[in-house]
């Protein structure tokens, strides 16, 4: 199975990429920019591309060679990914990967810098990488993630090549689940749909009963959305249950790192840590981490949970123009509620909810008060 292989619906890009890391070295670019959408899969081909260019058969052999192992274990010497749980990614953290880009590579051909999330970047941040991308090493290859080469200054946008991902399909993402996950195909097509073309999030739904069933909750809750004291109530309980996700996933993340710590220090679950060890142990759940973390998870939760009210609104202005047949419904499961409601609503009110949706994006991206911007937000939806 080569690198390309669990890449879903961008045979467009893939076939792009695998020539190019196929082919002479002189014609690669040093510096790349790879857009999509959330859930379109940009850090994955990202990981994928680096494996290519750093393996000896480029990735395309049945059995992943050493290279490839490593770079999607995150274990090559040569590849350093900048992922963040923070709201922005930090001026030291970049001066950082500047300090390694500036290395020549131990293993492989090539030295690749992978940062995801680079429109995170506050414009002095990005000043620092800009300096690099401008006159880089040799041997360093850059791979940058971002939504839209809009969300990116443009000052990095020009000296970059740009590779946009596309949305796949629910077909496709209901095959790559049934696939790779094992997903019941009714579940897969279902999972697939709610999704709206978000790979992790249709993997989230198809292999977790309980957040599946937060959804549905979710979404019966909007639709019987008539008084300020339901809002609050829905409000309240999608809070609670978004701490609850971030919580749980947090503490996952911990003990998969606090595992994989024992591991690699040659101990097993229950020895006990040597002195030496224990400060690094410690900090891999430090209270002031965890607690950002779990800050940061929940408004993911939130923004998640606002794609499926927006797809509530969606729906029904499906229905008002008549669009079923062409376009289809996301929450086909709650067709009966969803006409009910474009009876009662008013075009332009429609897009009045979807505007109130999109203003509680923007006050959760700008760090405001998570129960008061939701409150707020079904407030508004209720008096619609």
């Amino acid at each position: 199975m080569s690198v390309w292989d669990t890449l879903v619906g961008q045979d467009r890009v893939v076939e792009q990429l695998r020539a190019v890391s196929c082919g002479d070295p002189k014609m690669l670019a040093q510096s790349w920019l790879i857009c999509g959408p959330p859930g379109s899969g940009r850090s994955n081909m990202a990981r994928a591309f680096a494996a290519a260019l750093e393996s000896p058969d480029h990735g395309l052999g049945d059995e992943p060679t050493k290279a490839v192992r490593e770079v999607f274990a995150g274990t090559h010497p040569d590849v350093t990914t900048l992922t963040t749980d923070k709201v922005t990614i930090g001026i030291d953290e970049v001066r950082d990967l500047v300090t390694t880009a500036e290395q020549m590579p131990r293993s492989g051909p090539w030295r690749i810098i992978i940062i995801e999330d680079v429109d995170r970047m506050l414009e002095r941040t990005t000043n620092v990488l800009l300096k690099e991308i401008e006159e880089p090493s040799p041997r360093t290859i850059w791979l940058l993630c971002a939504p839209s080469a809009q969300d990116v200054l443009p000052t990095i946008r020009s000296r970059t090549r740009i590779v946009n991902l596309g949305v796949p399909s629910d077909a496709q993402v209901a095959q790559y689940l049934e696939d790779r996950h094992g997903v019941d195909h009714n579940l897969a097509v279902r999972a697939a749909r709610l999704a709206e073309g978000h790979i992790g999030v249709a993997t989230l739904y198809a292999t977790d009963s309980q957040v599946l069933a937060d959804r549905d909750e979710l979404v019966v809750g909007v639709l019987g959305l008539r008084r300020t004291s339901q809002a609050i109530l829905l409000a309240g309980s999608l809070l609670d249950s978004a701490k609850a996700q971030a919580a749980a996933d947090v503490a996952k993340r911990g003990d998969k790192a606090r595992a994989e710590f024992l591991r690699l220090n040659g101990l097993q679950e229950g020895d006990r840590v040597p002195p030496s060890l224990r400060p690094a142990y410690n900090a891999l759940t430090k209270t002031d981490d965890v607690k950002r973390q779990t800050t940061r998870r929940t408004r993911d939760v939130l923004d998640r949970a606002l794609n499926s009210v927006a797809s509530v609104y969606r729906d029904v202005a499906v229905l008002q123009n008549d669009a079923e047949e062409s376009v289809g419904l996301v929450n086909v499961e709650n067709r009966r509620a969803i006409a009910d409601l474009s009876a009662r609503l008013r075009r332009e009110r429609t897009i009045g909810c979807l505007d109130e949706i999109n203003v509680a994006r923007r006050r959760l991206l700008g760090n405001g008060n998570a129960l008061l911007v939701i409150e707020a937000l079904f407030c508004a939806l209720a008096d619609m």
